[in-house]
């Protein structure tokens, strides 16, 4: 579909000639006055307006305070017999594109039209690019209602305005990255660069150059000048994960930086500064390794200004479910496949299970399901053996389950008088398993392990 072009000009004989040169590659509009222009832009959507400066005794000022006003702006661009500087700068500061002066030059015209046009649709990809990024890192976009998680969002929401270090903890594919995300896109920095760095990803040999550039020559294969991350995220956040992988070097760098905001190209003596905030991660102790002489203890204390703690999936057992549902459906959907129903049964047996590779690898097993599955309903026996054995023997609790009731030739077995408790408690917290767990002295995990060797209970 061709760009709509409204020309605005009191000349008839320069309406027309435009439209004819123009007509070819745009859907052209003409208008003789101001008032015709206002009534055009309130009925059509335009993506050019070509405008007169003056047309008998009337401004073209104001149709581009119109066409700006409007919630689709076109791109302006101001036609004038009077090309001063003064009338240039007027215009552009009123919202117009480029001005041109008349007569027209039609080759030049029609090049303008062209950047103008690819100006607009760049911003608006970006605009829609940063709407997709705010609805995806707002806080409602985070999967999750536990506790655990709702006490990470309320530390996010109050550290993401401020342009304070950050520290992230959690074990790897607890979502770091996400969270570092959302406080980017949460700050006063979320329309400028968000930069991430996996330092256990590269050499400490090549780290340093990465984050920091170089300079033409200043070692072998340097071959021209280069900018690094922290330049690269001049105004907005850098993201490095793994922080507990740096090397020596690369840490009294690090300090520096965080100390003065200034650090030094390889190969380079003078300062450079930069606006940055720095969020950090590790699934490392890092405390442990400034105990072993690992890791700088001034920098950690200087890491160490926030710390959040990403709780471990096993942690999140009701977060789960809606975890599943919503990466299956992602899935089915980005690959236009119908969607996966697990059974009451399936959904249990995948609580039971510790996820030792987190989100991540729960996001997985979703994908290889819908990919793999097709659609249709998938019970436990449809799922891998994995997940029906328990990974690590968990006893807490355990001695809360001892023999309570009696038959009449003797105490019942211990495994009777479990489903006897397991019933009961179920009974009394109305299906609700965590109360039922708090009710039968157990962890939430274990009951769910429990209702899976004895699925008649959990009716």
């Amino acid at each position: 579909m061709p760009a709509t072009v409204l020309i605005v000009d009191d000349e008839k004989h320069t309406r027309e000639g435009l439209e004819l040169a123009l007509e070819d590659d745009y859907d052209v509009y003409l208008a003789e006055n101001p008032e015709e222009a206002f009534n055009l832009l309130d009925a059509e959507s335009f993506d050019v307006v070509l405008t007169d400066l003056k047309m008998a005794g009337k401004s073209g000022m104001k149709v581009i305070d119109r066409a700006i006003q409007l919630p689709n702006r076109p791109v302006c661009i101001m036609m004038t017999a009077y090309g001063t500087v003064d009338v240039a700068v007027e215009a552009m500061k009123r919202g117009a594109y480029d001005f041109l002066t008349k007569p027209v030059n039609l080759e030049k015209l029609e090049l303008l039209i062209g950047r103008a046009l690819e100006v607009r649709k760049t911003k608006e990809e970006n605009t829609d690019l940063h709407e997709r990024l705010d609805k995806k890192y707002s806080f409602e976009g985070i999967i999750g209602e536990s506790g655990s998680l709702a006490a990470v969002l309320e530390r996010v929401r109050l550290v993401a305005p401020a342009n304070t270090t950050v520290l992230l903890e959690g074990e790897t594919g607890t979502g770091k990255e996400l969270i570092a995300q959302s406080l980017h896109q949460n700050s006063n920095r979320a329309r400028e660069p968000f930069v991430a760095v996996h330092c256990a990803a590269l050499p400490s040999n090549l780290l340093e150059s990465e984050l920091f550039g170089h300079e033409k020559g200043a070692f072998t294969g340097a071959s021209e000048k280069r900018i690094g991350r922290f330049e690269a995220a001049h105004g907005g956040t850098l993201f490095l994960d793994e922080i507990g992988e740096i090397d020596a070097s690369t840490q009294v760098k690090l300090l520096r930086f965080l100390e003065s905001k200034t650090f030094e190209r390889v190969g380079s003596i003078q300062p450079v500064q930069v606006d940055v905030r720095l969020v950090c991660a590790t699934n490392k102790d890092l405390r442990a390794m400034v105990r072993k002489g690992e890791f700088r203890e001034d920098l950690y204390f200087r890491l160490d200004v926030v710390k959040i703690e990403l709780p471990p999936l096993r942690d999140r057992v009701d977060d789960i479910p809606l975890l599943l549902g919503h990466f299956l459906d992602q899935f089915a959907e980005e690959n236009n496949l119908p969607k996966i129903n697990l059974t009451t049964k399936a959904l249990s047996v995948l609580q039971a299970y510790r996820w030792p590779g987190n989100i991540r690898e729960l996001r997985n097993f979703c994908e290889n399901l819908v990919v793999l599955k097709q659609g249709g309903e998938v019970n436990e026996y449809d799922l891998d053996p994995r997940f029906l054995h328990t990974q690590e023997p968990d006893t807490e609790g355990e001695d809360a389950l001892t023999p309570m009731y009696a038959s009449p030739s003797g105490l019942l077995s211990k495994e009777e008088n479990e489903k006897r408790l397991l019933r009961n408690a179920l009974v009394q917290s109305h299906g609700n398993r965590t109360k039922a767990a708090q009710l039968m002295g157990i962890s939430r995990r274990t009951l769910h392990r429990k209702l899976v060797k004895w699925p008649e209970l959990d009716t």
